[in-house]
């Protein structure tokens, strides 16, 4: 065949192609959002400057659950919190929408090159690794060395508030839950006692105090910014700027990570020698370890990677718990009527278990407890800790929406064209206050919805691991470690709403949803002074009739 008529052949498919991109394509800019408040910040100050999810429920208010926003320099952003989007986004492509690499510099400063870290076939070999530690048996296991985490922090209360005069105490809530939780990650994943309720200047505990706030809260302007043109600066760059920067935010999470990774260490060294000798406990780490022992050379995980699985681990398993926790309990706080229902289930239950000669709790009476379940699914979607996903289209690709969309141009699109490298933020926590998925009173926290309102139907388009929310994620890239979280937030929950009492303090309207990273309490006026949320604590009234 005559080489001219197959390069005008390719020639002429190329300009149709070309045509057809250019006829067809909608520019994100016909997309509605906000106006854009300067070209070199976009909406950035709006969005990463609030509080956490301030500008998604007002974004989503006014525009819907697809949402284009400015970046720096003009760049077409999208935000989106509609289901159909989501699931495509996290689970039907998951691979094809990696998190952005300034993105990824971020997880590598928070918790080394581990599973949030990885992507594509890295990621899948990650996940293989650790699947074994986090299945349903394993972390039903758990729940008595939960019980007793919680138990040994209200029995610290007790004492407290039996030496007081008034009967009641104002506690910092996350300061001790977050003690608590990083004891019950020590044992359960890494069969080790850190002993942070007893020693409060544990090593580990002083230095996860406050480290996000301390890293991430109250961003500048200029911060802002060096965040988003940090797209620009080879990756290489980027992490030599995370391991060696003299930035003090910077240093102050690095000293974080470099102590974390020295526990690690040992405790890589410690398990492995039991391991040898066959003495392997069932806690997550010697399952983890284990099964990388028994994978392919080729799969697997080298032993920066291992020490990165543990500081994940240990960050996420303690940081996310303790600060949903203490959200729920401030909802309770403001809602005596939710937390008196809440508790007279919990004493009913205790009165079944005692009355069957038991003293703990089981995973069944859990799942008999209806209201419980409810409350901590409301405080999941209520109080959504990880309030944003960020994600880039690595290739040109369609993303097929719940409801149809009007362009500001008037047109009405069903799917949204993207191109490669566009930059996408799944807000979690606007998905979470769907109207549509989740009733009118979408933004009100309502245990009931779970019980007999629209939480309880079936929904067209399921993502979340868990009851279809998005504070766990979906597909491939969910949490691993969801059915760890959601048995330690349920024996903890019991545990102290069934012997305490929580109501506000004159600090209560001052609590402000700090955004950084994760969703923190600060108070406002002191944020420098780190994670507060101070609720009134005492003794639960018992009548005698409960047991």
């Amino acid at each position: 065949m005559n080489p001219v008529l197959i390069t005008a052949g390719f020639t002429a498919l190329a300009i149709v192609y070309g045509m057809y991109r250019r006829y067809t394509h909608i520019s994100l800019a016909d997309v509605p959002g906000p106006k854009s408040a300067s070209f070199i910040m976009g909406n950035l100050k709006e969005l990463y400057q609030g509080q956490a999810a301030e500008a998604d429920f007002k974004w989503q208010a006014q525009y819907g659950n697809v949402v284009r926003f400015k970046g720096s320099f003009g760049e077409d952003q999208l935000m989106i919190s509609d289901p159909a989007a989501l699931q495509y986004i996290f689970a039907k492509s998951a691979y094809w929408f990696p998190r952005p690499p300034d993105r990824r510099v971020l997880s590598q400063l928070i918790n080394g090159k581990g599973i949030i870290w990885a992507e594509g076939d890295d990621h899948k070999r990650h996940r293989r690794v650790m699947l074994p530690g986090f299945g349903g048996p394993e972390s039903k296991a758990f729940l008595l060395l939960f019980k007793n985490c919680a138990e040994s922090m209200s029995n610290k209360w007790m004492e407290i508030i039996g030496d007081s005069k008034e009967g009641s105490v104002v506690f910092n809530i996350p300061a001790w839950l977050s003690r608590a939780t990083l004891d019950a990650i020590g044992e359960a994943a890494f069969d080790v006692r850190f002993s942070s309720i007893d020693n409060n200047e544990s090593a580990l505990a002083r230095s996860y105090r406050n480290v996000m706030t301390d890293t991430f809260g109250s961003p500048s302007d200029g911060e802002v910014l060096f965040q988003e043109i940090s797209k620009y600066i080879p990756p290489q760059i980027m992490e030599y700027f995370v391991e060696k920067g003299k930035n003090p935010r910077v240093t102050r999470m690095r000293e974080t990570g470099d102590l974390a990774t020295s526990v690690a260490k040992q405790l890589v060294k410690d398990k492995a020698e039991m391991l040898l000798e066959g003495k392997g406990s069932r806690d997550v780490f010697s399952l983890l370890v284990k099964a990388n022992m028994d994978t392919d050379a080729k799969a697997k995980l080298t032993e920066e990677e291992l020490f990165a699985q543990m500081r994940t681990i240990l960050f996420a398993g303690h940081e996310t718990t303790s600060n949903t926790v203490s959200w729920a309990l401030l909802e309770l706080a403001k809602r005596p009527e939710i937390q008196s229902r809440l508790r007279a289930e919990i004493w009913k239950t205790e009165a079944a278990v005692h009355a069957r000669g038991d003293v703990n709790f089981t995973i069944a009476d859990f799942d008999a407890m209806p209201y419980t379940t409810a409350v901590m699914k409301e405080a999941l979607r209520f109080c959504c800790v990880v309030y944003h996903a960020h994600r880039c289209a690595s290739q040109d690709d369609v993303i097929p929406l719940s409801q149809p969309i009007t362009t500001r141009s008037g047109d009405v699109i069903r799917e949204l064209p993207v191109l490669k490298g566009t930059r996408i933020v799944a807000s979690l926590a606007a998905y979470n206050r769907n109207k549509e998925l989740w009733g009118e009173d979408a933004h009100v926290f309502n245990p009931d919805r779970w019980l007999n309102g629209p939480a309880k139907e079936k929904k067209v388009t399921s993502i979340g691991v868990y009851s279809n929310l998005m504070t766990f994620l979906g597909g491939a890239r969910s949490c691993i470690g969801w059915r760890f979280a959601v048995i330690e937030i349920q024996a903890f929950l019991t545990e102290i709403v069934g012997k305490f009492e929580f109501a506000p303090t004159d600090k209560t309207e001052l609590i402000r949803r700090e955004a950084c990273v994760v969703m923190t309490p600060t108070l406002e006026g002191e944020v420098g002074n780190g994670v507060q949320l101070p609720l009134r604590v005492s003794l639960a009234p018992r009548t005698g009739k409960e047991c």
